[in-house]
């Protein structure tokens, strides 16, 4: 065999076995770029300013007592709706309680005043709340930011503002208690006291496309 050939199958040999060695790897172009990704939360913070609604003593039969107070969405998401829930209980001073005391105080109306635009000229106001003894209130969940008024004053432009929270604002809630005089014999509610509590819970608005 001539010296070229051996040149020629001893190279052929070579490359063969790094080709073997190197399981078939390849030279090729490269380029790296990293991103740097954040999810962050919103926050849901409804306040209530004052937190006392109500605190008032010597109550009779007939008294009304008229409150004012702010609903305030303090954190970062809209709010879609505000419920209510009601809870109370009756200290019986003499414990002669025949009847509850909460179906005797009743809550005349609780309006959202920021719902209610110019409603009130025609005396339609955003009473989320009406009408409704504290005894009944226990089995109902109202939305204290919801739009409720009557299609007229939608229909003349007199609403106010939709139903739930932007965040950074707040809501100017009005709201009246009567003790209610039923003209019988109320006399087992002397001295009692009723205390009353109210939750507001806040909610957010729907998932959307980010």
């Amino acid at each position: 065999m001539s010296i070229k050939k051996k040149l020629g199958m001893g190279i052929a040999s070579a490359a063969l076995g790094l080709s073997l060695i190197g399981g078939g790897t390849f030279a090729y172009f490269s380029d790296t770029e990293v991103t740097n990704n954040t999810f962050a939360a919103g926050t849901l913070d409804l306040a209530v300013n004052p937190t006392t609604v109500i605190n008032v003593e010597n109550i009779k039969p007939g008294d009304v007592m008229v409150r004012a107070f702010k609903l305030e969405n303090n954190g970062s998401l809209d709010i879609s709706s505000v419920d209510i829930k009601t809870l109370y209980d009756v200290v019986d001073a003499k414990g002669n309680n025949k009847d509850d005391f909460g179906k005797h105080i009743k809550v005349l109306f609780l309006e959202n005043a920021d719902k209610t635009g110019d409603g009130w000229v025609i005396g339609d106001y955003n009473d989320v709340i009406s009408e409704t003894t504290l005894y009944d209130l226990k089995n109902m969940t109202p939305d204290a930011v919801e739009n409720v008024q009557h299609w007229i004053t939608w229909f003349f432009g007199l609403n106010g503002e939709d139903s739930g929270m932007e965040a950074g604002t707040s809501d100017q809630m009005y709201v009246a208690f009567e003790f209610v005089d039923n003209d019988k014999d109320q006399n087992e509610f002397q001295g009692d006291k009723l205390n009353l509590e109210w939750t507001f819970t806040a909610h957010q608005t729907e998932g959307e496309l980010r």
